[in-house]
């Protein structure tokens, strides 16, 4: 019974959008009666990641950041301060995405490690399975408790590191216990999972790569979880994977590749959320980032909020804000000829262009679409600015646009230009909705991780080479107008590269982080904060409901 009120705990303290029901009499012996059974047990805590990968957790990630914003829109989206409290690196202990994030790791840590558990005791040839399927089985929920732990080390520091679903009101421990922990974890994984061969679709299991990527995450990033440099061990492992040892993979030859509808087919997806209309469906997006009449455009069903968009390139007069601070400014870092910077288009049986919504909004089949707040019957025009700008004339609260402030509250409802990096179909093919999985690794990130730890070892030339690999691809013909050179890549050409190539994939803070940008960097309405923000507080739920938990230093 402590293991159900342990699981109990960990729910209250971590997931609302949870279905699951635990029993005190039902044993692995009673339950499993196929491989049905125990395929349905391990695939439990994977659809718990698939929930964790966007929400609040992507919102720590990037709202924080400088690539994007959720501006307060006329009568619409202030809510209570939240936007703007994130924007600012005001956030407190009490905020609903720390709240969220906090209980959802904890509780995918859970529901992994109860899977595990069950999974350990049982005699995998009673179900005409092997001890290596069972190894397997074990290491990918291995691999996703690291996963969940490494995610928490990121946002937290510390967290309570457990083994066994007993005891309640545990502690936090220290940092480098927890990075020790997960470093156990994962290399354990690597020596039992399957390696990928040649031509094997991306399902959502972990195979040996995947670990690999995390342990490469977690070295990568060490100075700032410990204080400790480890580029040196994270340069090795991506030179392993670049090198096929654990397993095959290759850079996808069309930027679309790893985004698109077939991207389970993709050699550059090592381990993604599977997704599909009505399922597990890679949709959390949608709602926020479009326009209400955005249905019009993609010509299909459903209700958008109107509320994300990217961080302005450009001020209310037309001016660009790179001459005042050289983070933030997402669209205008896209070179004019890159083939994503392009109005997004469905063209069709599943093929699609471009990667963004600006300027003028148009149905297909090229009719005006028209507002419905400050530009009511009036045409959309999505500008890559911020500014009131419905309310500059005569008579109006503004002369003209040299007066008009550009900040978190001045927002309309067609101000940002917004992403789709998710493609979505038409109506007339609706059976391909959220048909593209969510790539939560690919070999992209290596092929970065490994340039960037070779700039900081001073050899820009084979950085470059590594990076303009990946570019190339987003060019017609290949010929890249302004590729990486060892003249131009410096910290903040880095940064903009893994801001162009993984816009919108939910790492941008801690990008920041690992440059020591996070809290000294400017960017549009967001002036420098204080080094302790680099962390999130311990909620204030969390602490009320276990009082063994330390706040972070700061807070």
């Amino acid at each position: 019974m402590k293991k159900i009120l342990f699981i109990t705990m960990i729910l209250l303290t971590g997931c609302t959008k949870l279905d699951q029901q635990f029993y005190d009499r039902v044993t692995p012996e009673t339950f499993f009666k196929s491989e049905k059974d125990i395929k349905a047990v391990l695939y439990r805590p994977f659809t718990h990641a698939r929930w964790y990968l966007g929400e609040d957790r992507w919102n720590l990630q990037e709202y924080t950041a400088d690539q994007f914003a959720i501006t307060t829109k006329g009568r619409h989206w202030y809510n209570g301060g939240e936007n703007e409290r994130y924007h600012y690196h005001r956030w407190t202990p009490d905020d609903g995405w720390i709240w969220g994030s906090w209980r959802g790791t904890l509780m995918g840590v859970a529901l992994a490690l109860d899977a595990k558990k069950d999974l350990e005791k049982l005699d995998y040839t009673k179900f005409a399975l092997t001890q290596q399927d069972k190894d397997d089985h074990v290491n990918q929920l291995n691999t996703l408790i690291a996963f969940f732990y490494l995610r928490g080390l990121d946002y937290f520091g510390g967290l309570p590191v457990f083994e066994s679903l007993q005891g309640e009101n545990l502690p936090r421990n220290t940092d480098l216990e927890t990075f020790a922990h997960i470093e156990k974890l994962l290399k354990t994984a690597i020596t039992k999972l399957p390696k990928k061969k040649a031509g094997d679709r991306e399902e959502g299991a972990f195979r040996q790569a995947g670990a690999a990527v995390l342990l490469a995450r977690l070295y990568f990033n060490a100075n700032a979880y410990i204080g400790k440099p480890m580029f040196a061990e994270c340069r090795q492992i991506c030179q392993d994977i670049l090198a096929k040892q654990y397993g095959d993979y290759s850079l996808d030859p069309a930027w679309y590749g790893p985004h698109t509808f077939t991207n389970d087919k993709s050699p550059e997806i090592i381990w993604s959320i599977p997704s599909e209309f009505n399922k597990l469906q890679y949709d959390w997006f949608f709602n926020p980032f479009y326009h209400y009449n955005s249905t019009k455009y993609f010509d299909i069903d459903g209700g958008p909020w109107n509320g994300a968009h990217l961080t302005p390139s450009l001020k209310p007069t037309g001016e660009p804000y790179a001459a005042d601070f050289r983070l933030g400014s997402p669209f205008a870092k896209f070179n004019n000829a890159d083939l994503r910077k392009r109005p997004y288009k469905y063209l069709g049986g599943g093929r699609y262009e471009g990667m963004f919504i600006f300027g003028p909004h148009l149905t297909p089949a090229g009719e005006v679409i028209n507002g419905s707040e400050e530009y009511k019957d009036k045409p959309l025009v999505f500008v890559d600015q911020v500014a009131r700008f419905s309310e500059v004339g005569p008579g109006k609260r503004y002369a003209s646009v040299n007066d008009l402030p550009s900040k978190m509250s001045e927002g309309e409802e067609n101000t940002g230009v917004r992403l789709v990096k998710v493609p979505i179909p038409n109506s007339a093919d609706k059976n391909l909705r959220w048909g593209a999985d969510n790539p939560a690794i690919r070999l992209t990130e290596v092929q970065y991780m490994l340039a960037e730890c070779l700039l900081r070892d001073g050899d820009k030339g084979s950085a470059a080479t590594l990076i303009n690999a990946v570019r190339k691809r987003n060019f017609a013909d290949g010929i890249d107008p302004d590729p990486a050179t060892a003249a131009n890549l410096d910290e903040y050409r880095m940064l903009d590269e893994w801001g162009i190539e993984f816009l919108g994939e939910g790492r941008r803070r801690t990008d920041l982080i690992r440059w020591n940008k996070f809290v000294t960097g400017t960017w549009w309405d967001h002036n420098p904060s204080d080094a302790h923000l680099n962390r999130f507080p311990v909620p204030t739920q969390a602490i009320s409901g276990n009082n063994n938990l330390k706040q972070n230093t700061g807070y």
